[in-house]
């Protein structure tokens, strides 16, 4: 008999057939079922935790040291994680590194929008850069 936090539950998500693609590929990279993947990264996207800011436009900038410090950061937390417990499993160091990451969205997102940098839309479901001309493209 599983405890009332264990007990498992079926969720069920449609994602465009090349999204799908892309992560049974990720999957099975990473050694993980589908089922697994979808969970960790579910759980990787509601925390909160330091991202480098990375531009994706190609080599880095100057030649300087890409990561800039960042990745002793991570280490750093990675380490302090594991010092709090004897062990942890892969499913408890995400989530004690990454933390807070929804609440964070919602507050930044409600901001953007409020500065009308940012707007909803229902019909097509999601968010966009507000237009600079002030003009909402939502429709409305």
């Amino acid at each position: 008999m599983s405890s009332e936090g264990e007990e498992r539950k079926t969720v069920q998500t449609y994602v465009p057939a090349y999204q799908k693609e892309r992560w049974v590929e990720h999957a099975e990279r990473l050694g993980m079922s589908q089922s697994e993947f979808v969970r960790t990264m579910v759980q990787a996207g509601r925390r909160d935790f330091e991202v480098p800011d990375r531009s994706y436009g190609g080599a880095e900038s100057d030649g300087d040291d890409p990561d800039d410090g960042r990745t002793n950061e991570f280490e750093k937390s990675v380490l302090d994680a594991l010092s709090a417990a004897e062990h942890r499993s892969w499913d408890e160091l995400l989530e004690t590194l990454t933390e807070d990451v929804e609440d964070r969205l919602d507050e930044t997102l409600q901001e953007l929008q409020a500065e009308n940098r940012v707007q909803y839309s229902g019909r097509h479901g999601g968010y966009t850069v507000a237009s600079d001309s002030g003009e909402r493209t939502d429709g409305r």
